[in-house]
């Protein structure tokens, strides 16, 4: 047997940086990108982000089913969704499409929305690209192809974690009632969704001229489903109290005025159930990751919880 001390591998995060140099200077050519323009923008368990100048690359999540991935990063390449999501670029011809078995992506950066600036938060073109990509029609050939979006299963995936990580917190049981009241999502919606919006998965793509319109970003729980999902995190919002009457209003509004399918005259018909799983959704994730880290819950994650007994006692599903 060998007994040589084994070299551990460079860290995910060095080797992606330095696919995203690859990608930004391909001829190996000096770099002489500012400072600022390099460096890490997100480091999570769902997924690495480093800039290099004008693009990024992404490590995604441990666990990404290859060929699920592949149709979704093709999706979002395809010409029928090009004024919804910021295409990818090309990976470099020497780089690896995977490390330690998450694939890599390359995409231009774009700036994100300022989150020091509420008030100017793009609600109004959110809702009209949502509404356009759920009113898009699959590729044709390709209904068979795409994976079903991963909304209902990340919200089951979360409660599974909190069980896991925080069996013993005096909310669990709290979380746990609440997400009996809601139902198992039904099959009947087959419409293109984006399955994790929130106001992060917005950029402004600079390369489409001086109005630089918004795009969406993340490809990892794209796919088919009910498009109802998609506006559930900001309806749980309105529901907690955290997201303002008038906002809701605005982001609702444009997104029935774009032909939205999602909702019709009563938005709730549709939104209850989505909405009741959102926040559970992210409820137990502030239980799971609170217990982690060991800290106490913050203001938000109170008023998450506090939002679920509310749900548990209407008992509505």
């Amino acid at each position: 047997m060998d007994s040589a001390p084994r070299i551990p591998a460079p860290p995910p995060l060095h080797r992606l940086a330095a696919l995203a140099r690859a990608a930004a200077h391909p001829a190996d050519g000096p770099c002489r990108c500012a400072s600022g323009l390099v460096g890490v923008l997100a480091d999570r368990d769902d997924g690495t982000v480093v800039r290099h100048g004008e693009l990024v690359a992404k490590a995604h999540a441990p666990g990404t089913d290859p060929e699920a991935h592949r149709v979704r990063l093709a999706l979002a390449a395809h010409q029928d969704v090009g004024g919804v999501f910021l295409p990818p670029l090309p990976l470099p011809r020497s780089g690896p499409d995977a490390l330690d078995g998450r694939p890599v992506t390359v995409w231009p950066y774009g700036p994100p929305v300022a989150p020091e600036d509420p008030d100017a938060a793009p609600w109004e073109e959110a809702a009209r690209l949502l509404a356009l990509l759920h009113g898009t029609p699959p590729p044709p050939g390709w209904a068979d192809r795409l994976p079903d979006m991963r909304a209902p299963a990340k919200a089951a995936l979360a409660v599974d974690r909190m069980r896991r990580t925080a069996p013993d917190h005096p909310a669990t049981a709290t979380v746990l009632e609440a997400w009996r009241t809601v139902p198992e999502a039904p099959a009947a919606y087959r419409l293109l969704c984006h399955g994790d919006f929130h106001l992060g998965q917005l950029v402004r793509d600079t390369r489409s001229g001086a109005d630089a319109p918004w795009r969406l970003i993340d490809i990892d729980d794209l796919g088919l489903g009910d498009p109802a999902w998609d506006l559930a995190r900001p309806a749980a919002w309105f529901a907690a109290g955290l997201l303002p009457p008038e906002v809701w209003s605005r982001f609702l509004g444009a997104y029935q005025e774009a032909g939205g399918p999602a909702v019709g005259a009563d938005p709730w018909d549709r939104l209850d159930v989505p909405a009741r799983a959102l926040t559970v959704q992210t409820a137990a994730l502030a239980l799971a990751k609170s217990t982690a880290g060991r800290r106490p819950l913050d203001e938000v994650e109170e008023v998450m919880i506090d939002t679920c007994a509310r749900i548990a006692g209407h008992r509505t599903g």
